[in-house]
């Protein structure tokens, strides 16, 4: 697999909290939100990296215990972004879920 997040990828991913991953996760999937009107192409590239920071954070051995929680949270993104919506999610369904992640982040530095 190739990654866009090389670094990350090659284990400084693990060294983050399950908050800090997730608000990085967050920020990928407020760019695709941000620029689905502008350009579509940045928006899919954006939310490709944001399914890539979420597989790395279901790899992560800290985690084994949050899979079921984490491989849902893929699968909504993938039904909301590439699928048919089923689950009926929206744009501010997703900021804030992700909102609350990084405001945990950020004050628990």
């Amino acid at each position: 697999m190739t990654y866009q997040h090389i670094e990350l990828a090659a284990g400084r991913w693990f060294k983050f909290n399950l908050m800090e991953q997730l608000a990085n996760v967050g920020s990928e999937v407020e760019r695709t939100i941000i620029w689905r009107e502008r350009n579509a192409d940045y928006s899919k590239l954006a939310f490709w990296r944001a399914l890539e920071l979420l597989s790395l954070t279901i790899d992560d051995p800290k985690h084994k215990t949050r899979l079921k929680e984490l491989t849902r949270l893929y699968e909504l993104l993938v039904d909301y972004f590439a699928g048919d919506n089923e689950y009926h999610s929206s744009d501010q369904l997703w900021r804030n879920y992700f909102y609350a992640y990084t405001y945990a982040a950020r004050i628990n530095r």
